[in-house]
């Protein structure tokens, strides 16, 4: 149980209230600065932890269950950070809520359809929208960081908008499945 990718996927968890302190401040640069190594960190070892568990064969239930909680505790956090911040303000705001109403969804709908043994297989598609989320979110970080470069606070809204479209059509995709399974 005790094993090196479920310590870093634990330490993702753990490592969430540090990150939403950096953000917390106002004004504070170097708090999002600290914030975006953090959020990197963190994002590369929600990489780590899936591939050294499958190279060194150590996958367990642990594992399997905590990984998507890690991601998610990260994703809303940051998201509801950037908009309580106003770095997510005006429409973009609709962008996040996609993207977290997404999150809510399909976690309620594994719960579902793995009650009744089914499986649903990440997407390639999935995978990408996880891709341009991470971006998406260490941009809009990193811009708090450095507001005399606007352009990275545009890739970071650009990004998000980007991971709230993959969102909808993999949401779907998600959904069409777990529709066949109910009555």
């Amino acid at each position: 149980m005790w094993t090196l990718p479920n310590m870093l996927t634990l330490s993702r968890i753990v490592g969430v209230p540090v990150l939403v302190a950096c953000l917390w401040w106002p004004g504070w640069h170097a708090g999002y600065g600290i914030g975006f190594v953090l959020y990197s960190l963190i994002a590369v070892t929600d990489y780590l932890d899936g591939y050294l568990a499958r190279a060194q064969g150590t996958v367990s239930k642990l594992g399997v269950f905590l990984d998507p909680i890690a991601d998610k505790i990260m994703v809303a956090a940051v998201l509801m950070m950037l908009v309580a911040r106003g770095d997510i303000g005006g429409w973009h705001v609709i962008a996040a809520m996609i993207i977290l109403l997404r999150e809510i969804m399909v976690s309620g709908l594994r719960e579902f359809l793995g009650g009744i043994q089914v499986s649903v297989p990440v997407s390639q598609l999935a995978k990408w929208k996880t891709t341009l989320q991470l971006v998406a979110l260490g941009a809009l970080i990193l811009a708090g960081a450095l507001p005399a470069w606007p352009w990275v606070h545009s890739v970071g809204l650009a990004s998000l908008w980007g991971a709230a479209i993959l969102t909808c059509i993999t949401g779907w995709d998600y959904l069409r499945v777990g529709l066949k399974h109910m009555d």
